[in-house]
């Protein structure tokens, strides 16, 4: 059964919910009400990614990450920490995560040691902008697939290197802008699930929650966007994808049930 990963958005500018659980109390409440609905890990982040969001300095992003995290973890509730900056993850190390999340797929070897040294799973996501924030670019849905593959094989290699154990990895392909303006690009990585993860032996992990290529398929706007999102979702699921991470984590665990219960998937 694919497992779910509740989004906790910690944020002021994030696309489909910013300022809503900026204040520590919200968070951790939205963070207990996505666990009772079926999430089994909370991924908070606490500096947005998308082509609009503002650069945060990474001080402010622990700051707003401290309280929340020790509001989660108090009730027992396991903590993925999304974020790309470095000092930030060098303090999640510290605050005993299970999971780091880095749409870098953590670029800046000088980590490496610690993350080495570390227990806790990471999430390696591949991205077209390479370093920094989602970036609104084109690129070629024909050979995207590769593009991902040839990633992902390069730094699994770095990070074993490093002695990061490769039970520890789990590779996100990237959606949306994170894989190019294209929706073909979102479309042709999700058809392709089955060869990564036979060409990889790892987790993997989707994130299409309300993204802009579904709104755009489905003509649909924002507050509308959750019946695309759950179809590309349970898709994902029937693909092979071991974690989806959502907004709309009830909405999701229905759908699986039933999809379970079909014999479908």
């Amino acid at each position: 059964m694919t497992a779910i990963f509740g989004i906790l958005n910690v944020t002021q500018d994030s696309f489909s919910d910013g300022g809503r659980y900026l204040e520590p109390e919200a968070a951790i409440a939205h963070g207990e009400a996505l666990t009772h609905d079926g999430a089994v890990v909370i991924d908070v982040g606490a500096a947005a990614s998308n082509p609009n969001a503002e650069a945060l300095a990474p001080q402010a992003e622990i700051d707003r990450l401290a309280p929340v995290i020790a509001g989660l973890q108090s009730h027992g509730i396991a903590v993925s920490i999304d974020s790309f900056a470095t000092p930030v993850q060098a303090w999640a190390l510290t605050q005993n995560v299970a999971y780091l999340n880095d749409i870098q797929g953590f670029a800046d070897p000088a980590l490496y040691p610690a993350l080495a040294a570390h227990t806790c799973h990471l999430i390696v996501m591949h991205s077209v902008q390479g370093r920094g924030k989602a970036q609104i670019q084109p690129s070629d849905p024909e050979t995207i697939v590769a593009r991902v593959c040839s990633f992902f094989e390069a730094r699994l290699q770095a990070l074993t290197r490093a002695g990061i154990g490769e039970a520890r990895i789990i590779l996100d392909p990237g959606m949306g802008f994170f894989l190019g303006e294209d929706a073909r690009c979102s479309l042709n990585v999700l058809k392709a699930l089955p060869k990564i993860k036979a060409q990889f032996g790892r987790p993997v992990l989707i994130s299409v929650s309300r993204k802009a290529f579904l709104r755009s398929l489905a003509g649909a706007n924002l507050a509308d966007s959750g019946p695309a999102t759950l179809a590309a979702e349970l898709f994902a699921a029937r693909q092979g994808a071991d974690f989806i991470r959502t907004h709309d984590v009830k909405v999701l665990r229905q759908g699986l049930a039933i999809q379970a219960a079909l014999g479908d998937d």
